[in-house]
């Protein structure tokens, strides 16, 4: 018996779908990802800071374009 078939007769105290497929939520039109983790907002207390590695489009002066091996293009 494979380790699929154990999984989805058997179950696993590990896994609460028991091998099935998860559904994967629509993370497209939310304001929560598309803009917290940047900018901060909408403001939601007790969670992380929002990056710091944001450079609001700027190229970043040590990018691998300006830096890559001698011989090497784009």
């Amino acid at each position: 018996m494979a380790i699929l078939d154990k999984l989805q007769t058997g179950g696993s105290v590990l896994s609460n779908l028991n091998g099935g497929q998860a559904t994967i939520p629509n993370f497209k039109d939310s304001k929560l990802h598309n803009t917290y983790s940047i900018n901060g907002e909408p403001n939601v207390p007790k969670k992380p800071s929002p990056s710091e590695l944001d450079l609001n489009g700027a190229v970043p002066s040590n990018n691998y374009r300006a830096n890559a091996p001698e011989g090497r293009s784009f």
